[in-house]
């Protein structure tokens, strides 16, 4: 609890000239706090991709073979620790046999978003949009700045650099930034964790001893807990970010008022759907080669979107779910959907709510048998489970305050009157109330998980 306010404190007293020096130090105690060993990974892989950016930069008639190397040794290190299990248990699965023990390697926090941004770096040196930066403790901060080191934004390199170099932090900076972070503190704290013991306890459960209307629940309840644990730690982030002086990009835009599949990948996780479109996407091609290019480009990004989050089945299954109706929207769904929003509204929100099962189950034959009791529950119904056995009346006014929460109530609320509500003093009073709530709720509760912390 006292490592921001004391890093913050001496930031904004320090010379500007020693901030960069100084917030690095932090950022590697940070992850050092959580990651007493695997910080010297992270060290080793700043040098490493100081060097090559240098390399890139500089040598440009080797400048392609180079950044070929840099993304390959970047991806080496990610899949080593993330993908060498995984892949070693489908070749066992394959043969049927244990041909190879699988390896108990721990995943180093925050591995896959540091190493995005490592990438993001390399990119754009060889594609003459970002200069190499001479400075290797800059590149240091860019890789590790701990307020989005371990559960982002992705931040890319171009949109930050300037700042890195020269920023100015100002009271509006700082009142706006601390708004921010108490907003995304009392996501996480006070709806995210709440409903997140709920549906602990739901998927913990036989599933041949789930009724449809629990599964549901559940589905709704991890709906809401996975969005505001993410969109708070963004928020967060961003909001910590601005204090210090730095501008990060915003992570969500209420994406369950989407009204499809497309829409909501642009609203959901936007650092890393914008990171895959613009490394991934259109590099394969995008939409410029034809219809069974665009259609094979879409599947490769959803599958290796699903493939980011997590070394299992049922993450493949999921990012593959999410392009099938990507494409099934380009190929005749938009016309439909473009007409009748109610309809695309209630579409979007159960094909996400199918998705999220997939997301959540430990493996994909549990999800598949409680996506059955969700389609059919009338089949299910030998076990009828109270709801207050796995929640009561203050979680249901969370679930409730979920949903006002979610961009409905900013929807219908003239902007003259949001406005006037930011920065203002009833805003500072209700902000007030919300970090002492969020902080005595976190000082009474042990259940404190980011859901994102493991990819």
């Amino acid at each position: 609890m006292a490592f921001f306010p004391l890093v913050f404190t001496i930031n904004f007293f320090i010379h500007p000239k020693y901030s960069n020096i100084f917030l690095l130090l932090a950022s590697l105690v940070f992850y050092s706090w959580g990651e007493p060993y695997f910080v010297f990974l992270m060290i080793i892989s700043i040098v490493i991709n100081w060097l090559l950016g240098l390399s890139i930069d500089r040598i440009r008639s080797h400048s392609k073979f180079m950044l070929v190397i840099a993304i390959a040794s970047n991806l080496a290190i990610l899949g080593y620790f993330k993908y060498v299990g995984f892949g070693i248990e489908i070749i066992n699965n394959v043969l049927k046999r244990e041909l190879l023990p699988i390896p108990d390697i721990r995943l180093p926090i925050g591995i896959s978003f540091f190493t995005f941004q490592s990438i993001s770096y390399l990119v754009e040196v060889y594609r003459k949009e970002s200069k190499a930066q001479t400075n290797i403790i800059n590149t240091a901060l860019y890789i590790s700045f701990f307020p989005q080191l371990i559960a982002g934004p992705i931040v890319k390199y171009k949109d930050i650099n300037m700042q890195i170099e020269n920023r100015t932090i100002t009271g509006g900076g700082i009142a706006y930034g601390f708004r921010q972070f108490i907003y995304g503190l009392s996501k996480k704290v006070l709806i995210s964790n709440i409903l997140g013991k709920s549906v602990d306890i739901i998927f913990s459960m036989n599933v041949s001893m789930l009724d449809g209307k629990t599964v549901w629940i559940a589905s709704i309840f991890y709906t809401f807990q996975i969005y505001y644990d993410f969109s708070g730690y963004s928020d967060m982030a961003i909001g910590l970010g601005k204090m210090f002086g730095f501008n990060i990009p915003e992570n969500f835009n209420y994406p369950y008022l989407s009204l499809s599949i497309c829409d909501f990948w642009r609203r959901w996780h936007i650092s890393l759907g914008s990171w895959f479109k613009e490394y991934v996407y259109i590099p394969l091609g995008g939409n410029r080669k034809g219809n069974f290019r665009t259609y094979s480009n879409l599947a490769i990004t959803f599958f290796l979107t699903g493939l980011w989050h997590g070394a299992g089945i049922n993450f493949i299954i999921w990012g593959f779910y999410h392009g099938f109706f990507s494409l099934m929207e380009r190929l005749c769904l938009k016309r439909i959907l473009e007409k009748y929003k109610i309809i695309s509204h209630i579409y979007l929100l159960f094909i996400v709510n199918f998705g999220w099962v997939l997301f959540r189950s430990e493996t994909l034959s549990k999800a598949l048998l409680l996506v059955m009791r969700m389609i059919m529950p009338w089949k299910y119904n030998e076990y009828n489970i109270s709801i207050w056995e796995y929640a009561n009346f203050y979680t249901l006014f969370t679930s409730a305050c979920a949903i006002i929460g979610m961009g409905f109530l900013q929807k219908i609320i003239p902007s003259k009157y949001i406005n006037w509500w930011k920065l203002s003093v009833p805003e500072f009073i209700y902000c007030a109330c919300l970090l002492i709530i969020s902080i005595a709720t976190i000082a009474s509760n042990t259940y404190n998980p980011f859901i994102y912390f493991q990819f």
